[in-house]
């Protein structure tokens, strides 16, 4: 279990440089969008509801490319719906919950969560007090272990949510390693959040897979989409790491270690 907490020293946010490159998304994007013939060789879905959570202060709309090609590949998926992401307020947090329960009960299923940056902290924490509903987590350069500052974004989390980014409640909840099938994908060259905050313990269930992308565009990357995808795609009870076989290992570097 990861037993980081909000007394962790602080790493320092990612250099002025590493913000610059953030400019790379709109590339990003447009690689994501040329490589959609190609990654109609991700595997396909078995119709399980995915719920998608946008980063802070995004919306759906940062989210639309990600949910269209899952959609394409078989899942029932979903925004959050709750326009802008200013923070976890508590009717917030109230909202993604019963969005949860809502899907688990229509369809019978367990819904797989993916979170962009502060998204996928929301993804951990409903995780933690949904596992018999959340079938996986999936995180995108998300902020879940180290100390919540260690990101250039942590004034702007607490201006918009009118919050401390050093919650001890949700941050426990965030760093505690879920109970379910979990991936964190992450970025050395992530210009928002410190890449060693992104990254998961190796476990039974649990993996880390690095990327070369910005932050912002990690939600449009070819190779993220296809890495999650293919992560959905495992059996429900049957998940096994991800492997860097053959072509992969050219697209996905070694997972680096945090220390």
């Amino acid at each position: 279990m990861n037993t980081t907490s909000t007394t962790a020293p602080r790493i320092a946010p990612p250099s002025r440089l590493l913000q610059l490159l953030e400019l790379r998304a709109s590339w990003e994007l447009a690689a994501g969008v040329a490589a959609l013939p190609w990654l109609r060789l991700a595997p396909r879905g078995d119709g399980h509801p995915v719920l998608v959570l946008p980063g802070l202060v995004a919306s759906d709309r940062s989210t639309h490319l990600l949910r269209a090609f899952l959609t394409r590949r078989g899942y029932e998926v979903h925004g959050w719906g709750l326009g802008r992401n200013y923070g976890p307020r508590p009717s917030v947090e109230e909202a993604m919950l019963a969005t949860i329960d809502r899907l688990h009960a229509k369809s019978g299923r367990k819904v797989s969560l993916i979170g962009q940056s502060l998204g996928g902290a929301y993804a951990r924490l409903l995780a933690a007090q949904r596992p018999d509903a959340v079938r996986c987590v999936i995180t995108l350069g998300s902020p879940i272990s180290g100390h919540p500052r260690s990101s250039t974004a942590w004034r702007i989390y607490e201006f918009t949510s009118g919050e401390s980014s050093v919650d001890p409640r949700r941050w426990q909840q965030v760093t505690q390693t879920p109970r379910v099938p979990t991936t964190a994908i992450y970025s050395r060259s992530d210009g928002v959040v410190a890449w060693r905050n992104s990254v998961e313990t190796s476990g039974a269930h649990t993996e880390s897979i690095e990327v070369v992308s910005s932050h912002m565009g990690m939600a449009v990357h070819p190779a993220v989409l296809y890495a999650v995808a293919e992560r959905l795609a495992q059996p429900e009870g049957q998940w096994q790491p991800f492997e860097r076989c053959g072509w992969r290992a050219a697209v996905y570097p070694r997972p680096s270690s945090p220390k």
